[in-house]
């Protein structure tokens, strides 16, 4: 699909454009890029998200924690997080997932794509029996009694905005800077470091410059640590 006179903004909503390729892995033609990492994304949400983070370390002894997400794709990071969420915490303790993505992915997609992987299975199963037939404004699901999860149907400058400042963490998750440059603009990395608590954090397999040049802007303290699979770096940052 030749994308040189298509944007991702004029592609509506509801039929974004989806193919399966290399095994059975999601690619949007919109973009131009895979979903989540061809090596392994389960894998790599560890190394990048959880640990760039500092998680699960970060959230033991909270009594609630909330992890940001732009990019929601396939859920994969969210049913990585959870799946390690449900293993550490403690009784009382309550996490809320609150990812921003403008193309929904449909229960079957969802459900296909996570398929890859047998330790999210049941996560997997969770996600895909909960999903909405129509995905929309903002989609809230309460899936155990210490979990919540909260996808931002849309723009994220538009979800990020309106959201409330009391972000713990971020998974900056977008498709790749060179072929979704808004979503890694000065602008909406100003509103993530805007909406974080003090002392939090953000984590990104992206290490191209000017997303390096925006987060700093942003006013992060940024580091680079060695990425994913044999890329040579990843940012991570904490609010000051």
């Amino acid at each position: 699909m030749d994308m040189t006179d298509t944007s991702p903004e004029q592609i509506d909503v509801k039929n974004q454009p989806l193919e399966w390729r290399d095994g059975d892995m999601p690619y949007s033609p919109a973009f131009g890029d895979h979903f989540y990492c061809q090596t392994d994304g389960r894998l790599e949400c560890g190394h990048v998200f959880l640990s760039g983070n500092g998680l699960p370390y970060r959230w033991t002894g909270r009594d609630s924690f909330k992890i940001g997400e732009l990019g929601f794709g396939t859920g994969l990071n969210f049913a990585e997080t959870w799946r390690r969420w449900k293993e550490l915490r403690a009784d009382g303790q309550h996490l809320h997932f609150m990812s921003f993505e403008l193309y929904p992915m449909q229960r079957d997609e969802i459900d296909r794509a996570l398929a890859h992987w047998s330790e999210i299975d049941a996560e997997r199963a969770a996600l895909a029996a909960a999903w909405p037939d129509r995905p929309e404004g903002i989609v809230s699901l309460d899936l155990d009694r210490q979990t919540r999860l909260s996808v931002v149907c849309g723009a994220a400058i538009d979800g990020v905005s309106a959201a409330a400042a009391d972000f713990d963490a971020w998974y900056l998750d977008g498709f790749a800077p060179s072929r979704n440059a808004d979503m890694w603009s000065e602008q909406l990395m100003r509103l993530v470091f805007e909406k974080t608590v003090s002392g939090g954090s953000f984590a990104t397999y992206a290490a191209a410059g000017f997303v390096r040049r925006n987060l700093i802007a942003a006013g992060f303290a940024l580091e680079r640590r060695p990425g994913f699979a044999g890329k040579r770096e990843m940012l991570c940052g904490v609010k000051p």
